[in-house]
């Protein structure tokens, strides 16, 4: 039971960390880079369903907050549920 808290809590952790770092290299790297494909061949599949789902707000993308806030709570429920047993 508690190799899956971690496992939970590490994967969480790691998606979160990855969009962060696809938020930040948007801004100062090359889309052609290679570390900068990489990252976006890892996130972008988790927020295309949610830029479909928001409304366009301009310029601004909310949905790598969106796909974080989604993260943690499917993972806070997991933990819960985990736990509770």
């Amino acid at each position: 039971m508690e190799l899956f808290v971690v496992i939970i809590q590490v994967f969480s952790q790691v998606i979160t960390l990855l969009v962060f770092v696809h938020v930040i290299l948007s801004f100062v790297m090359s889309p052609v880079h290679p570390f900068r494909q990489a990252v976006d061949r890892l996130i972008e599949p988790l927020l295309s369903p949610i830029r479909r789902v928001l409304p366009q707000t301009g310029m601004f993308d909310f949905s790598p907050l969106v796909l974080i806030i989604l993260v943690q709570l499917v993972s806070s429920i997991l933990l819960n549920l985990l736990v509770a047993r």
